[in-house]
């Protein structure tokens, strides 16, 4: 495996997809996530919020989603890949509602591996909701304590990404990856 991936993650609004569009905008190769995608195919269908609907069909639909980003990663030779969430935030978020993984979840997740992930806390002074993001930011706070557990439930070692400018944020990313 050549593709060096690495994982932005975090609960929701704590700048990820801002930073996602700062790599993007410097040049680097970024797959963004998909879950808003997800949410608003579902209201054309006439689902207001799937996730709260059927959280399992929303969170199949990510795993399968997100696993076709780790494939496709692969075409990126000798590069080094973005992703705006990774595979294990779906066990993260079903874990914050209280729903059991299928086992072919975890499977995924043990047979997908990411080279570095990076979190973003919950930072009450840029959180804001809109139509996709229903969560407050107590429960941004929940979701992150989710994600922290989760991710270090499949070995991974985050790295804390601190609270400053995009530009900042950006820098540290790409410091600490030697870029």
């Amino acid at each position: 495996m050549n593709t060096k991936k690495i994982v932005i993650t975090g609960g929701p609004g704590t700048g990820k997809s801002t930073l996602i569009n700062e790599l993007i905008k410097r040049g680097h190769t970024c797959l963004e996530e998909i879950s808003r995608q997800v949410t608003l195919d579902a209201k054309k269908d006439g689902i207001d919020q799937l996730f709260l609907t059927n959280p399992l069909l929303f969170s199949e639909l990510l795993l399968k989603g997100r696993r076709k980003q780790f494939i496709d990663a692969e075409l990126y030779k000798n590069e080094t890949v973005f992703f705006d969430r990774g595979l294990p935030d779906v066990l993260a978020y079903m874990g914050f509602i209280g729903d059991d993984c299928p086992e072919d979840f975890i499977e995924t997740c043990n047979n997908s591996k990411y080279h570095t992930v990076f979190i973003l806390k919950p930072w009450e002074a840029i959180y804001t909701s809109d139509n996709e993001r229903y969560e407050n930011f107590d429960q941004a706070l929940e979701i992150h304590d989710h994600l922290v557990k989760t991710y270090e439930n499949y070995d991974y070692n985050l790295i804390d990404v601190p609270f400053d400018t995009v530009e900042n944020r950006t820098n540290f990313i790409l410091n600490h990856i030697n870029m």
